[in-house]
């Protein structure tokens, strides 16, 4: 029985045996076969192998660009060509405000200008002042010098390299479980999303969420938003509780997707779409995650929407000045890498002979208006719309719950293939920063020779507006700083066919998803704003016909 063992074990066994004698015959083949470990077995062959070395992604992991305790760098001695180019271009637009303040008053006729800023901030490392003297000199810098260090952080962390667990979404929610949407915090725990550990986490995690879990805390049962807190009117409800009907299951019946099979498709308008239509897909999933028993259609619409790259370019080799370019905005990408099962992207055939690319500038300054974002990542299931909608268009089914459609157009231009087709109970319109309160660039008033607001221009939105109320359904609006909302909502009542033609569905007030990033202006670093800071919704005014008991004169 002995000689089928190896012959390691056989020694153990025998000193176990010569240790325990009192084992008996019958019992100890079955004691040796379950106590002897497996013979380490090593062909000749496999001592010229060597060891398989570490994916690219665990190297990029352990040798991060940038450490923890290295985040600080001034704008012109970033090793990031971006953030480099980001401060020439603040270098060229921002004035310095020591300067501007003792020119206030100055005749406009006269030549002295403020200077640009060329001195940058030792403690944020900003351009902030045309010099070193004006810098000692502003007693107001120190007020928002600490924000600016933050957001100088934010940006190095953003590519330093190191491995974003904030962006590793979580995949579905357990049908017993409740998600809370008091604040980031709760919302967090109780989507089981990674620990946000640090506060630059939750500013990075913040920001890539801010516009699905924005659009999911107004539309849900569990929303923050109430009528008890009073950011929720009686009308407001009765709107929420019908588009409820259709994004949720009756109470007692868990939410899965199996009971999303009789329901009609969910479809939310996000109009004036600019850097919301650049998030990777499976970012908007997880709108699709806090709705098991929901099917979302996400239409984006606007001039400003990222649109997929042409099938032509992905057959192009990059350049070394757009290698460089990629590499520092490597941000978005790193968010597409941690795709919880979405797609992945189309693969690109090679070829011989490819034409190179453009130069194409490294950073695009934000001068007022945001820049159109870069072309997303074609997807396997992209296709062009094109002929269906009549504009630069595309569709993705991205997942049987989530299809995504975006439209480079103003919303004129696409409203008569969608207006038979509103129906409150399915569809609701969402409109981050619009900016209806700012004078418009495009057109003038005749009359006085001012711009009209951006609400009451007819390039803009004012022939849109009306047309949104019309539809009976809800439009949710959001503003960057608590004067931006204000300026919005005085706008409304001055907007032809828009004053007193709507009822309230949502006060304004702040928004607990907003981001808690700060964004800071190209032209002045003194503006810093926070995305989605605050939200309010209206609707169109309805007029119930009350049947009247009696024609008898009163």
């Amino acid at each position: 029985m002995l000689s089928y063992l190896p012959r390691r074990s056989c020694t153990r066994l025998l000193l176990a045996s010569r240790a325990a004698p009192c084992l008996s015959r019958s019992r100890l083949p079955a004691l040796a076969l379950k106590a002897a470990p497996p013979a380490s077995t090593r062909t000749f062959i496999s001592w010229f192998k060597t060891k398989p070395k570490p994916s690219s992604a665990q190297a990029q992991e352990a040798q991060p660009v940038l450490t923890e305790d290295n985040l600080f760098h001034p704008f012109s001695q970033s090793p990031f060509p971006a953030i480099r180019a980001r401060g020439e271009a603040i270098r060229q637009l921002a004035p310095c405000p020591v300067c501007a303040s003792e020119h206030n008053g100055v005749h406009a006729h006269t030549k002295a200008q403020p200077k640009a800023v060329a001195f940058e901030c030792p403690d944020c490392g900003w351009p902030t002042h045309c010099s070193e003297e004006h810098w000692a000199a502003d007693q107001e810098h120190q007020k928002y010098c600490s924000r600016l260090r933050e957001a100088n952080e934010d940006e190095h962390d953003l590519r330093s390299g190191r491995r974003m667990r904030e962006f590793e979404l979580p995949g579905p929610q357990d049908t017993d479980a409740a998600i809370s949407f008091a604040n980031w915090d709760v919302f967090w725990y109780t989507r089981e999303f990674p620990s946000m550990d640090t506060e630059r986490s939750r500013r990075h995690a913040s920001k890539i969420l801010t516009y699905p879990i924005t659009i999911g805390s107004v539309l849900h049962q569990f929303s923050n938003l109430t009528l008890s807190n009073q950011r929720l009117t009686p009308e407001g409800s009765r709107s929420l509780a019908a588009l409820r009907t259709n994004l949720h299951v009756p109470p007692g019946t868990p939410e899965t997707a199996e009971a999303a099979v009789t329901k009609p498709q969910m479809r939310i308008f996000i109009l004036g779409a600019r850097g919301e239509s650049a998030l990777p897909p499976h970012v908007w999933e997880q709108l699709c995650l806090l709705f098991p028993s929901a099917l979302f259609h996400l239409y984006f619409i606007g001039d400003q929407v990222s649109l997929p790259k042409p099938a032509s370019e992905l057959n192009r080799r990059p350049t070394k000045k757009t290698t460089e370019s990629a590499k520092a905005s490597e941000t978005a990408t790193e968010t597409s890498s941690a795709a919880p099962g979405g797609e992945s992207p189309e693969p690109a055939p090679a070829s011989q002979d490819q034409p190179q690319e453009e130069e194409k500038p490294i950073y695009v300054p934000n001068v007022y208006q945001p820049p159109t974002p870069a072309p997303i990542m074609r997807l396997k299931r992209t296709r062009s719309s094109i002929e269906q909608y009549g504009v630069p268009s595309y569709t993705v089914p991205y997942t049987p719950q989530l299809t995504i459609t975006g439209m480079q157009a103003n919303y004129m231009d696409v409203h008569a293939q969608f207006q038979e087709t509103f129906d409150p109970y399915t569809d609701c319109f969402f409109l981050f920063s619009p900016g209806f309160g700012f004078p418009s660039p495009k057109s003038v008033d005749e009359a006085t020779g001012e711009p009209y607001l951006q609400i009451a221009s007819p390039t803009e939105w004012g022939p849109v507006m009306p047309l949104l109320l019309a539809s009976k359904c809800p439009i949710f609006v959001t503003g960057f700083s608590p004067a931006d909302v204000e300026r919005d909502i005085k706008s409304l009542s001055t907007a032809p066919e828009v004053a007193g033609e709507f009822d309230w569905v949502i006060t304004p007030g702040p928004n607990a998803f907003g981001s808690e990033k700060w964004e800071v202006a190209d032209f002045d670093p003194r503006v810093m704003v926070k995305t989605n800071w605050g939200v309010w919704g209206i609707r169109g005014k309805r007029r119930d016909i009350r049947e009247r008991s009696s024609w008898l004169p009163l």
